[in-house]
C-alpha cells in the first residue's frame, strides 16, 4: 500500500505578543526614567592619565569653581533622608513635595536659608535667579557644607549600611586655597580617603 505523503508547510510564528511586550517595556522605561539635569556649575577639570570610573551610588561629589561650592548627593532615598536630617538640625520642616523635588535635584549650591525658595522654582527660574551662590563653607562663621556632608554620610550608613565615598570636582583654574578648604573640612570628619575627578588625557573621564 503506497505511503501517504503529508504536505510540508512553513512554520509561522505570531510575533504580535512579543511586539506588545517590547513596546510595554519601552514605555515603562521612558516614563520611569529620570533625565539627568544639566550641571549648574560649569567646571573644566584637569587632565589625568589615571583611569577609574566614579561609582554611581553611595557617593557625594563636591564641585568647586568660580568661588562657589556645590554638592551632589547620589541616590534619591539618601537625598530625602539627608534633607530630613538637615531640617531637624536647623529646625526647618520640609513637605513631602519639597522632599520629592530635592530628591531629583542633581547638584545644588544654595545657602540652607534659601533652600525652600530654590525648591519652589523650576529649572529655568533657578538658572536666571542667581540663587545658587554656593553652599557656605566658612569654618569659623557658617559651615553648612560640613553639615550637608555629615548628614549625608549618616543617611547613607543608615539606609545602605556602607560608608559614603567623597569625590572632589575642582576647576582646573581654581585657586588651591578653595580646594584646600574643602579638604580640611573632610579631614575634620576624619575622611582622609577621597578621589579627585579629572578628564582622561586619552579620552573619556575618570
Amino acid at each position: 500500500m503506497p505511503r501517504v505523503k503529508v504536505p510540508r508547510k512553513s512554520t509561522a510564528v505570531d510575533m504580535t505578543a512579543m511586539c506588545d511586550v517590547a513596546f510595554l517595556l519601552l514605555t515603562f522605561f521612558i516614563l520611569t526614567a529620570t533625565a539627568r539635569q544639566p550641571d549648574p556649575l560649569e567646571i573644566t577639570t584637569p587632565s589625568s592619565t589615571v583611569q577609574f570610573k566614579v561609582p554611581d551610588k553611595d557617593i557625594a561629589i563636591v564641585s568647586i569653581g568660580k568661588g562657589k561650592v556645590f554638592l551632589e548627593i547620589v541616590g534619591q532615598d539618601v537625598k530625602k533622608l539627608t534633607l530630613q536630617k538637615m531640617g531637624s538640625l536647623y529646625n526647618v520642616p520640609f513637605t513631602e513635595e519639597e522632599a520629592k523635588r530635592f530628591s531629583v535635584v542633581s547638584s545644588f549650591g544654595v545657602p540652607f536659608g534659601n533652600l525652600k525658595k530654590f525648591l519652589a522654582m523650576n529649572g529655568q527660574e533657578r538658572e536666571k535667579s542667581g540663587i545658587q551662590a554656593g553652599i557656605p563653607n566658612d569654618s569659623t562663621v557658617n559651615n553648612e557644607l560640613f553639615e550637608w556632608i555629615k548628614q549625608a554620610r549618616f543617611a547613607t550608613a543608615e539606609l545602605h549600611g556602607v560608608d559614603m565615598r567623597i569625590s572632589i570636582k575642582g576647576n582646573a583654574n581654581e585657586e588651591y586655597p578653595a580646594i584646600r578648604k574643602v579638604v580640611d573640612l573632610l579631614q575634620k570628619q576624619k575622611i582622609n580617603k577621597f578621589s579627585l575627578i579629572t578628564s582622561a588625557e586619552a579620552g573619556g573621564s575618570n
